[in-house]
């Protein structure tokens, strides 16, 4: 059984954003790993492992135009089924 189900990944949109803060507000406010927070002022890429992807995803949506949005079921996945 996995300790974190969802595999949330994304692309967020905005104006100076900084993954440095980014990653630091994931690793201080949400549970999860495999953390990934990477890019520029303009676009950061996000991949997470959590439970809660909604929580990612309302952050997520208040730094800027959140697309390309994963939501992937893992525990479905690693039972031969559809994530």
């Amino acid at each position: 059984m996995l300790e974190f189900r969802y595999d949330t990944q994304l692309l967020i949109d905005g104006t100076d954003l900084d993954e440095d803060v980014i990653r630091d507000h994931f690793l201080a406010c949400f549970e999860g790993d495999s953390l990934l927070a990477v890019g520029g002022p303009e676009t950061i890429k996000i991949h997470f492992h959590t439970n809660e992807p909604w929580k990612v995803l309302e952050y997520c949506s208040m730094l800027g135009e959140i697309y390309d949005i994963v939501v992937e079921d893992m525990d479905r996945q690693s039972r031969g089924l559809q994530g």
